[in-house]
């Protein structure tokens, strides 16, 4: 099983080949890298390098467990080590939901030398957090507590709900009950202090992060996105990016990847080709 070392911990990934450009992907809450198997085949077919991960905690990457950090500065230094252990440079980072965090700290940490452009997908930025200095947040401490606190009296009870609702756009489920089941499958692998842990994370402030951002920025997006509104992420990104291109996806859920694959993958490649 290929990984890659940061510190004590390591970090499963896998190098899908091709000769072209690299685009590497950022999974999402509560999945791991082999949420990408609808757009993994597309990027291969499109001549492109492909790489994805698994954060720590979920998958097969390791699950350090209590006392253990999952902010973002640590989870962004699992992609720094897995972009230097395998020498990549001039990638393509696509984050998705969760994704988008490490994509935006990674550019605002380590720069752009090895960055081509950036995809956020659903992402989490620029910030969801609801308090004085947010007021047009979607997550308050209380809501952050009480998810946590639900995951942890009941992982299959509350991943059940929250994969429906990452898949439901309005009153209606867009993705078949199967791709529903195999989400849930990845979600089960989640280490559970790792999975609570992160909901708190989502709240970070990525702001002066995507203030550094000058690589061509695509932002992709559902208009009915329960999970993460478009109007309090993707909108803000792409006001917030210079010069950042914002597709819209039309009755799209949170995750578009999967309920959308073949407008996804056709925007994302026409977004690669320039």
């Amino acid at each position: 099983m290929p990984t890659v070392s940061n510190g004590s911990h390591e970090i499963h990934y896998d190098d899908h080949g091709g000769d072209g450009s690299t685009v590497v992907l950022v999974h999402g809450w509560p999945l791991s890298g082999a949420s990408w198997s609808a757009t993994v085949p597309a990027l291969l077919d499109a001549g492109h390098h492909v790489v994805t991960y698994d954060r720590r905690g979920f998958g097969q990457s390791g699950k350090p467990g209590e006392g253990s950090s999952y902010d973002y500065d640590t989870l962004t230094g699992d992609l720094d080590a897995l972009l230097r252990g395998l020498d990549l440079t001039d990638v393509t980072l696509v984050g998705f939901s969760m994704g988008g965090g490490e994509v935006a700290r990674y550019i605002g940490t380590h720069g752009e030398d090895r960055v081509r452009a950036a995809v956020f997908a659903a992402a989490i930025p620029p910030c969801l957090k609801k308090d004085d200095e947010h007021p047009d947040g979607a997550l308050d401490d209380a809501t952050v507590e009480g998810m946590q606190g639900q995951l942890r009296a009941d992982p299959p009870g509350f991943l059940d709900g929250f994969v429906t609702n990452f898949y439901t756009a309005g009153e209606e489920l867009a993705v078949t009950e199967e791709q529903r089941q195999a989400a849930l499958a990845l979600a089960a692998q989640a280490d559970v202090h790792a999975a609570a842990e992160c909901i708190r994370s989502w709240t970070e402030d990525f702001t002066a992060d995507l203030a550094k951002v000058t690589v061509p920025t695509l932002v992709v997006h559902g208009d009915s996105d329960g999970i993460v509104p478009l109007e309090v992420s993707g909108q803000r990104t792409a006001e917030q990016v210079t010069g950042a291109e914002l597709h819209v996806v039309e009755g799209g859920p949170h995750g578009i990847n999967d309920s959308h694959t073949e407008e996804f993958n056709r925007v994302l490649l026409a977004f690669l080709a320039r």
